[in-house]
Formats: C-alpha cells, structure tokens, sequence
C-alpha cells in the first residue's frame, strides 16, 4: 500500500514529523478547554494515528 506524500520515506525523517504531531497533541489535550483547543487536538490526534501506522510500514 503506497503512503501519501507528506510523509517521509525515511525512519528517521518519519521519527521527527511523528513526535512533532505528538508535541502538538499534547499541547491541544492541556487546552481541551477551548476551542480551539479542541480542533487542535482532534486534527493532530488524527494525524498522529495516520503517521503513527505509516511510520510502522517503513523499511529500517
């Protein structure tokens, strides 16, 4: 199954976008109060899972 293109084609590269979601997950959790807080936690939350299961398809 082919990955879209934005996102790596390397692990490393692959590491560093899925721990940047990650950072913005967790900020968007600390202000789940808010509006947009909430966007922003379901958006990255969203991305997070997808990079997640493509990162586990690339080649080491």
């Amino acid at each position: 199954m082919a990955m879209l293109p934005f996102f790596a084609s390397n692990r490393r590269e692959g590491a560093r976008l899925l721990s940047s979601m990650l950072v913005f997950l967790a900020i968007g959790l600390t202000q789940v109060h808010q509006t947009w807080g909430i966007i922003l936690t379901i958006v990255s939350g969203i991305v997070s899972i997808y990079w997640g299961l493509a990162y586990q398809r690339l080649e080491r």
